[in-house]
């Protein structure tokens, strides 16, 4: 790996000149045809009686795929340009563009599973039993099915072109509001203006005085601009709802179970277990209230690490050090790794104007990822890059599958991210040379537990009880950060001294148009990855082909089926999730141990 890093990620290799790239706009130019055609050629389809009939309909499906890697391409370039400078006006010209050509690109979609709807079941199976259609069989009978479940296509097209302009531009104002929040700070004698991504990596920051000023400024900046926030969930969730009622949808959570391709039956277990684990998580944050001085700790104290002094871990120390532990899991995915580093597909430089959070971004057409993130040095950071490659590392094994089967859920994507950090974290554990190493590295990786069954659950009984609520009408900013709240006391069960009433306003996720509820999948990625990484300590080396089977069939299967097929469990019971959460479990009661004679 060549020393030092680059911490900008290179986009010319995609596209050359940004945002002004003639290139992009000769291929947003050319995605707009073949959508056009695309349209054309459904629009004059029929449905077909014979096999020689549905045979005419391959070469839709050809240009359903070709359109779809496409559209991932420009969408995704579109939101690199977005996230690394949002002061890029031609960027969010550039998104609406493309936001507005991919509802047409839905909306011939949409046509074509209403036409594959209509296909006689017999022919249907028939078809797919060929051996060029074989491969596409789920795909398209999972597009069969949701067509069953929608309005008329000529009302399902229209609602998407309404949601160019309603449901997706109310998502994409977030954009506009974060890159306007500044928190001010002064750091040795020099005040500076913070963007939302640089305060948010201080809200860990080992001085309590430190973290407390950045939380009130933090509550502060978001609470001035929280009538914007609540105007914009409001009307986003209002469109939402809406569709669902016109749908005959009378359950809020039918679509993102249907995204993720999951029931109920194994949301309800998951939550059971998690439940049932947070009284020893509460233990763990009483035990670190008292190491850190505490009576009980606050909202902006649960991610504070142990140290008093902030250790700072370089970002090719960080590098190396995730390269050299996924290759004592899998050499296959320890290269691919090195290989993002190296052709700078990483963009982590901590500078102003960058959006918060981090992500990482499929490009199907050039078979590229790109990664986002703010890299500051904390053990945090180490972990999001490890969780990030992760993903990149998924759809690098999708790549060798046909476009229409890469279209994998939110809950089994968290699973490859989260599996690749305890990969990195468990590493980090058991190769620390002294106690208070291991201590630190140990609270770290329960951190990470806390929000996934405390952080997480709150968000999802906010957005629960948020759009139960505004079926009833318009929330207030002031009623939203209420609920907020008391989510977030249920789901830590009371146990802090203080709460993020504004979190609902500063948190992107709630204001993600392409996946609804983006919650529950993180605490499903979490668990699911748990079971995985026990099986892999039990199976060594051997596991690792096996976990890229996993991983390669996550497109094309309902999660039960997906876990039934390569663990041999049940999802739907509680049995799979208490064995994952074991692993919590052992990980407090020994920091506890550890712990036991320090307060």
């Amino acid at each position: 790996m060549k020393h030092p890093l680059r911490q900008t990620w290179d986009l010319d290799t995609i596209f050359p000149g940004g945002s002004a790239s003639s290139e992009f706009e000769a291929f947003i130019q050319g995605l707009e045809q073949d959508i056009k055609l695309l349209q054309e050629q459904v629009k004059s389809a029929s449905i077909p009686q014979t096999l020689e009939e549905a045979a005419g309909l391959e070469g839709i499906v050809e240009l359903l795929e070709q359109c779809t890697a496409k559209g991932s391409e420009a969408r995704s370039f579109v939101s690199c340009l977005s996230a690394q400078d949002q002061s890029d006006k031609k960027a969010n010209q550039l998104s609406g563009r493309i936001t507005g050509l991919l509802a047409s690109f839905q909306s011939a979609a949409v046509q074509f599973s209403t036409l594959l709807r209509d296909i006689d079941d017999t022919l249907f199976h028939d078809w797919m039993a060929k051996d060029n259609m074989a491969p596409l069989s789920f795909t398209l009978s999972e597009s069969r099915s949701r067509a069953r479940e929608k309005m008329s296509p000529e009302l399902e097209s229209l609602a998407l072109s309404l949601s160019v302009d309603g449901y997706h531009g109310w998502g994409d104002f977030y954009n506009t509001i974060v890159s306007h929040i500044q928190i001010p700070f002064e750091e040795n004698g020099e005040l500076r203006m913070l963007s939302a991504g640089q305060a948010a990596n201080k809200l860990s920051h080992p001085d309590k005085e430190v973290r407390r000023e950045v939380f009130q400024k933090w509550e502060e900046a978001w609470s001035a601009s929280e009538d914007y926030c609540a105007d914009t969930l409001n009307h986003l969730s209002g469109f939402r709802l809406k569709l669902y009622e016109a749908r005959d949808w009378d359950q809020v959570l039918k679509e993102p179970l249907a995204v993720n391709r999951m029931s109920k039956e194994t949301l309800d277990a998951m939550w059971s277990v998690v439940q049932s684990t947070k009284p020893l998580l509460v233990e763990f944050l009483n035990r670190k209230a008292q190491l850190l001085g505490m009576d009980q700790l606050s909202w902006e104290d649960v991610d504070a690490p142990l140290q008093t002094s902030e250790v700072k871990i370089s970002y090719d120390d960080a590098a190396e050090s995730i390269v050299r532990q996924f290759r004592a899991f899998s050499p296959r995915m320890a290269d691919f790794a090195q290989m993002a580093f190296d052709k700078n597909w990483i963009e982590v430089e901590d500078r102003p104007g960058k959006r918060p959070g981090g992500f990482c971004t499929s490009l199907k057409h050039s078979n590229q990822t790109r990664i986002f993130m703010t890299y500051s040095g904390t053990a945090s950071n180490v972990s999001t890059l490890a969780h990030e490659l992760g993903h990149a590392y998924h759809q690098h094994l999708m790549t060798e599958l046909p476009v229409l089967n890469q279209s994998y859920a939110m809950n089994v994507a968290e699973t490859a991210s989260t599996f690749a950090e305890m990969i990195v974290s468990d590493a980090q554990v058991k190769g620390a040379q002294q106690e208070e190493e291991r201590l630190a590295l140990l609270e770290e990786k329960i951190n990470r537990s806390v929000a996934f069954f405390m952080n997480i659950h709150a968000r999802f009984l906010f957005e629960t009880t948020f759009y139960e609520q505004r079926k009833q009408g318009i929330l207030t900013a002031s009623e939203i950060s209420n609920l907020m709240e008391q989510a977030q006391k249920e789901a830590y069960l009371n146990a802090l001294s203080g709460y993020h009433p504004h979190f609902w306003a500063s948190k992107l996720h709630f204001y993600i148009t392409g996946v609804p509820f983006y919650n529950f999948p993180y605490t499903f990625g979490y668990m699911f990855s748990a079971g995985l990484y026990a099986l892999a300590l039990e199976q060594g080396e051997a596991f690792a082909e096996r976990y890229d089977a996993l991983l390669q069939d996550t497109g094309i299967l309902p999660v039960e089926e997906l876990a039934q097929k390569h663990l041999g469990v049940d999802l739907t019971r509680p049995d799979f999730w208490q064995k994952a959460a074991s692993s919590c479990e052992q990980d407090i009661r020994q920091f506890l141990q550890m712990t036991q004679n320090m307060v």
